[in-house]
């Protein structure tokens, strides 16, 4: 059980032991790979569910001991980082955005330095590398003007060069309305959502910047109805939350075929630990309680524009199962939150358990774990992973400011 941090569950609506036990995996008689993986991960989990059913603590999340850990993290990261060196712009935006989530604030003095590494990290033609002197990546421009918006000072925003920014969008734009990564690079679902997202955010969309886009994206919807990456690949949860995301950013939110994405999303929830899978046949894994269960108040807004149907009261998934699963399974004593039990955290995993934990508690009715306050997180907005207020005050900089021509 490595240092998962385990807690009493006391609240009668949540699953016993008994129940979750009941849950897991049947293989007929037929082992396989993956199902030897699968028992595996649960046996530990299992583990964890019990232990915490005999104690007598709440499940709780550790605010200060993950606080403590993003701190440090700004200014130092092990070597299990090296290989993350063309991705520093990233690891601003989960560390800058983990920290607005648990409602903490840096000094003006740290933000600004952060402000200036950023800064070094755009492109003369547009868009931000995902270091210093890095060819620009929508991905990476994504990262970087997120980060900008979770600081959300003036300083940030004027860092941001809207002009050169809607050059380098218009670059990578091709003809099908599919966007490319970077020059020559991969085009797939995760280039129209950075390109999408960042110009909605900044102030440059325009309809003809996306013409045709939303036909892209249709066509990556699968048989099965989640999205792949591209027009015939396999549904995956990130390219899902991309697809749905774009879509209502597009002005679409329901275009695309409903009941199956529905059934597909719904049944990544997995039943005995209670997180969400990528795709069919893959473990529990807590990044995905972002990926995929921001999909659930995207689609809630996409239920609002269909005829006699009110918005719900709550997200179309087990709120409550996946924070039990987050906050018994997937907290390190040492601050961060881990991938799955048994693993060590990371930045990544911990920024995309902490965004899943929030939408899980947000829907209309709000849902926190036993009434805990402690548990409480700060509002999200699904379709940026920002901060809600950190999005609207971005939106209002920015939509005074004309659009370049």
């Amino acid at each position: 059980m490595g240092d998962s941090m385990v807690h009493k569950c006391n609240d009668p609506n949540l699953r016993s032991y008994a129940e979750i036990l009941k849950q897991m995996q049947d293989d007929e008689g037929e082992q396989s790979k993956t199902s030897i993986l699968q028992t595996s991960v649960e046996n530990i989990i299992l583990k964890l569910y019990k232990l915490n059913e005999s104690k007598t603590h709440k499940p709780t999340l550790m605010k200060e001991t993950h606080i403590k850990l993003l701190k440090k993290s700004i200014h130092h990261l092990d070597n299990t980082y090296e290989n993350s060196d063309c991705s520093r712009t990233w690891l601003c935006y989960w560390i800058l955005h983990s920290l607005n989530i648990l409602d903490e604030r840096l000094d003006d003095h740290e933000y600004s330095k952060i402000v200036d590494f950023l800064a070094k990290c755009q492109s003369p033609k547009g868009g931000f590398g995902g270091n210093p002197g890095l060819l620009p990546h929508l991905g990476s421009t994504y990262s970087a003007v997120a980060a900008l918006c979770s600081i959300g000072t003036y300083q940030a925003y004027q860092v941001i060069d809207r002009v050169r920014l809607k050059m380098f969008i218009l670059s990578r734009r091709r003809k099908d309305g599919s966007f490319s990564l970077h020059a020559d690079g991969e085009v797939d679902m995760r280039g129209v959502y950075c390109a999408l997202a960042v110009a909605s955010l900044t102030n440059l969309y325009t309809p003809d910047l996306f013409e045709g886009t939303e036909n892209f994206i249709l066509k990556c919807q699968t048989w099965d109805g989640g999205f792949g990456g591209y027009p015939g690949m396999e549904a995956h949860g990130g390219y899902t939350y991309c697809a749905l995301a774009s879509l209502i950013i597009l002005g679409k939110p329901d275009i695309y075929d409903f009941r199956p994405l529905m059934r597909w999303l719904a049944n990544r929830q997995m039943s005995l630990e209670g997180g969400f899978q990528g795709r069919p046949n893959k473990q529990v894994d807590s990044c995905y309680s972002f990926w995929q269960g921001a999909c659930f108040p995207i689609i809630n807004i996409s239920l609002m524009t269909k005829e006699c149907i009110s918005q719900s009261d709550y997200w179309l998934y087990d709120q409550k199962a996946l924070q039990e699963y987050l906050l018994i399974c997937c907290q390190y004593a040492h601050g961060g939150l881990v991938d799955k039990p048994e693993i060590k955290p990371d930045i990544y995993h911990t920024c995309y358990a902490l965004s899943g934990l929030s939408i899980a508690q947000m829907s209309p009715r709000p849902q926190i774990i036993e009434s805990n306050l402690e548990n409480k997180l700060e509002l999200i907005h699904p379709l940026y992973n920002l901060e809600h207020t950190c999005v609207i005050k971005a939106m209002k900089y920015f939509h005074l400011r004309p659009i370049p021509s």
